[in-house]
């Protein structure tokens, strides 16, 4: 076998390795700014260090992949930009858990030796996620890999936090916030995931002072009324005037208690009369607010009840529950219980339940912020695909809330803030001595967190001494900030964000985003408010929102269902090729893709075909092609299918072209498969085969293969890489070869309306042989009845060809014809064909398999009638099910008429 020769069967496994190393070792995935072209830019969605890579991975750095190679093919200077983030609370926890099954807590290691072990990890496991990425064949530029802790970014995260603090943008306030008891860390209303929960409805008696009578109170949450300082009312709700100037006693504790109108109480909600309790719940904080009420915090920061708690103190906050409804029961306080559906809070990485909890956090004043950033989409600045994204964007944006951006944790960006103890001793704020803050300890995270304004000093580095008293005795906030103040600042801290260079201006704004739709409000539109903020533009243009990948059932893949697909397997078995090509094909724009294992298998079968169809081409290949080559077709002497397959690539081309540019990715994907699967290898090489050592036909071959494999290459980057080095060819890589443009006056659709009906002759007789089972080795005859002159005088012009590919001894032409006695008959369009039977078959025995096939099918048929005519199933079976049932009656009736049909030409 010589050199452009190709093994039987495509090896994926022996052709990813080299050629990306080759692209790698040519430095292709590099882009350097040239003011002579036009830049195309994306950044990565930064995945965690954590993680490896699962599905919605695969299907967006597919996407990403396309739109780059499709780019730098089609002539502009294309920067994938690359990285990985530090995820603060996820990457924390993992090491947390290596600790624990050594025995250890991060409190007993300290912050600066838990903080090594941290980086230890990231040294050894953080790069796990860029290796599978190069496995799927991402053409990241690597030279430019970022880390969302490396030092650039850390400049970055500090200066974006002083500016902010500067201009009045960040403060620290008391605030409810979403906190998590086993993170033991404030969360963003983002990171706190809701779920819908069947739960309970506690209707609870409050004594009232002095009259032996009672008020009843619903909450769904009994721990927190500890906390509760008053009790509240509907201004409006005649039915507790009488209340006004009365105190209520608080069952356990025996507090007494305030009663306050508010219009915020919902009068129809439990009995109208609301607990408030101000540190545990946001509307209670704000009612607590209006009406000059001192919250109570009843709860540690791990969830466990305080010493407010009176005799629950030191229980879980649940298990306290258990023990306060005993004792209400036991003392005929607790009403009535009842079954109740509501929204809760979960942390969007450990899963446990938040507990609003009141707090002094940190915080950036996001409406400024956001205004500007619902004007630059309003305004068409950055569009969204699909558009109905646009909506959700803005409609989040509208109704923001201040962004809780301080975490409890130790791994993460850590705030640029120092506190002056001498002042805070002054002001009465430090409650710890100076051996207790050395330390670090967990008590201090909290005492420090009770700090105001006073004493603050924000900087990017330590200060030599107080600006105010001159003390030296300073000393560093505890908290990191949110992993996604990082994140926010990507688009340009990736261009070495405040110290920018020739790069920057060449490569910013970027050019498109492609992401998930779950982080549209942490990253997408963050992203959006910080580059208006601090470069004065938006960071992209246009933002693409992929579905999510689902199994075949239509649930979400996750591990603890257990229907996880992984990709590394899928290339292991099917190949990087497969997998992307396969995963494209079947994701509709903006659409949840259902996925299953076997669905690897389009990619697989798709690669094989133009492996096998190369093969055939390169086998008959004369060497002079490979010296003559001039990257043309030759038109001199064409054909009609010649002609035909000219003017269907370049229509190819032309729309996948517009597919590509409107992120129609499943649309391009298709639109190739059908070109490349079916009229070239099924229609066109089949006629040309005749002609295989003809050194025009060869050309034309190679002209076609050298198009479909540069307009296919984005998709499937390895098999086309082999095959292009394979054939002749121009330049050192098809993924730098130029993108094929599409010649218009070339497309000529009257082209498919004559070859077509050569297709339809030659399906027609494949269809006979099918359905009465004639041997291959058997050829046919064809009766053709065609009326029109025109047509018959083209069928005549081709006969030879579809002889060949049909099987065919002889194609007859009639104006009209009486069906031939034991004859097939099938109809091409407006023509009638006949394929006379006698000598093709045995009748006696075709005659008893299409009649044994004809009874299974009918008892189906009836089976399938009687159940869509069961008024029982039609009203309780889903819609779904019975629109399929109707479906599959319908293809076994008409499969039924084709059998009897082919019953008849026995006679």
């Amino acid at each position: 076998m010589n050199d452009s020769q190709l093994d039987s069967v495509y090896k994926h496994k022996e052709v990813e390795d080299k050629w990306y190393n080759f692209w790698i070792d040519k430095n292709y995935f590099h882009a350097k700014a040239d003011l002579n072209k036009k830049p195309f830019t994306i950044v990565i969605p930064p995945p965690n260090i954590t993680g490896i890579l699962h599905m919605g991975h695969a299907l967006n750095n597919t996407i990403q992949d396309i739109l780059i190679r499709y780019k730098r093919m089609s002539g502009y200077i294309a920067l994938w930009m690359p990285g990985t983030d530090h995820a603060g609370i996820a990457t924390q926890n993992v090491v947390e858990k290596k600790l624990k099954e050594e025995g250890l807590t991060r409190f007993q290691l300290g912050r600066e030796k838990f903080l090594e072990r941290v980086w230890e990890w990231k040294d050894k496991y953080g790069s796990t996620i860029i290796s599978q990425l190069k496995r799927l064949g991402a053409s990241c530029d690597w030279q430019r890999l970022h880390f969302t802790m490396d030092e650039v970014h850390s400049n970055a995260v500090s200066e974006a936090f002083i500016r902010l603090y500067k201009k009045g943008l960040i403060y620290k306030g008391d605030y409810i916030i979403n906190w998590c008891p086993r993170c033991e860390t404030a969360l963003s209303d983002e990171e706190s995931q809701h779920k819908d929960l069947k739960g309970l409805l506690y209707y609870i008696k409050y004594p009232i002072k002095d009259s032996g009578e009672f008020i009843t109170v619903a909450t769904t949450r009994p721990e927190t009324m500890l906390g509760d300082v008053a009790v509240s009312i509907n201004p409006n709700d005649e039915r507790y005037k009488n209340l006004a100037d009365k105190t209520i006693i608080l069952p356990i504790l025996k507090r007494e208690l305030k009663v306050i109108f508010d219009d915020f109480v919902d009068p129809k909600f439990g009995t109208g009369i609301v607990k408030v309790t101000p540190a545990h719940d946001l509307n209670d904080f704000e009612m607590g607010n209006r009406h000059n009420l001192k919250p109570i915090l009843v709860m540690h920061p791990d969830g466990t009840m305080n010493h407010y708690a009176g005799k629950f103190e030191g229980l879980d906050r649940f298990k306290c529950r258990e023990e306060i409804l005993k004792d209400l029961e036991n003392t005929g306080l607790l009403e009535k219980t009842v079954e109740h559906n509501y929204s809760v809070g979960h942390c969007y990485r450990c899963n446990t339940v938040i507990e609003p909890r009141l707090s002094k956090q940190w915080f950036v004043r996001i409406k400024p912020l956001a205004k500007k950033a619902a004007e630059a989409v309003r305004k068409g600045k950055i569009k969204f695909y699909p558009k109905r994204w646009t909506n959700v964007y803005l409609n989040w944006i509208d109704n923001i809330r201040d962004w809780c951006i301080s975490r409890q944790i130790w791994w993460g960006h850590r705030l640029p803030v120092y506190y002056c103890r001498e002042c805070l001793k002054r002001a009465g704020e430090l409650t710890v001595d100076s051996s207790q803050l050395t330390e670090k300890t967990k008590s201090m995270n909290y005492e420090l967190s009770t700090m105001n304004e006073k004493g603050i000093i924000v900087s990017k580095t330590k200060p030599e001494k107080c600006p105010d008293c001159g003390s030296t005795d300073l000393v560093q906030d505890d908290d990191v900030l949110d992993t996604w103040f990082s994140s926010w600042l990507w688009p340009f801290s990736t261009f070495d964000w405040p110290n920018l260079e020739r790069d920057f201006t060449f490569f910013y704004p970027t050019t498109a985003l492609v992401t998930a739709q779950e982080i549209i409000f942490f990253w997408v539109a963050r992203m959006v408010m910080a580059s208006l903020e601090f470069i004065g533009e938006v960071p992209f243009k246009d933002v693409y929102i992929h579905g999510t990948v689902r199994d075949s059932t239509g649930a979400k893949m996750s591990k603890s269902l257990g229907n996880i697909i992984d990709p590394m397997e899928v290339i292991d078995e099917f190949g990087a090729d497969a997998l992307r090509f396969s995963i494209i094909s079947i994701t509709a724009q903006g659409q949840d893709v259902f996925l299953s294992r076997e669905k690897f298998g389009v990619g697989r079968n798709f690669a094989n075909k133009l492996w096998n169809a190369s093969r055939f081409i390169l086998m008959n290949l004369d060497r002079e092609v490979y010296v003559c080559y001039n990257g043309k077709f030759p038109l001199e002497n064409s054909s009609l299918a010649d002609r035909w397959i000219l003017s269907n690539l370049n229509c190819a081309i032309r729309d996948i072209d517009n597919s590509l540019k409107a992120y129609n990715f499943n649309n391009a994907a298709n639109i190739l498969y059908e070109f490349i699967w079916h009229k070239f290898c099924d229609w066109y090489i089949e006629f040309v085969k005749p002609n295989i050592t003809d050194i025009k036909v060869q050309f034309r071959l190679v002209y076609l293969i050298d198009n479909m494999l540069r307009l296919l290459h984005p998709f499937m980057p390895f098999i086309t890489e082999e095959l292009w080095q394979k054939f002749p060819h121009k330049g050192d890589s098809v993924m730098i070869a130029s993108w094929p443009k599409a010649d218009k006056s070339l497309i000529d659709k009257a082209l498919d309306e004559k070859f077509g009906i050569i297709m339809n002759i030659v399906s027609a007789a494949r269809n006979i042989r099918s359905e009465m089972d004639i041997a291959p080795s058997k050829n046919i005859n064809i009766l053709c009845v065609c009326p029109r002159e025109e047509k018959r005088k083209l069928i005549e012009e081709f006969s030879a060809q579809i002889k060949f590919v049909a099987g065919a001894d002889e194609v007859k032409l009639f104006k009209r014809l009486k069906k031939p006695k034991k004859s097939s008959y099938a109809c091409a369009g407006d023509l009638q064909i006949y394929v006379p039977l006698e000598g093709l078959i045995d009748f006696a025995q075709e005659e008893k398999r299409l009649k044994g096939q004809c009874e299974k099918l009918s008892k189906e048929k009836d089976n399938l009638s009687r159940l869509l005519k069961n008024k029982e199933f039609l009203s309780k079976a889903p819609k779904e099910v019975v629109a399929l049932q109707k479906v599959k009656s319908k293809e076994i009736a008409e499969k039924l008429a084709k059998l009897e049909d082919a019953l008849n030409s026995l006679k």
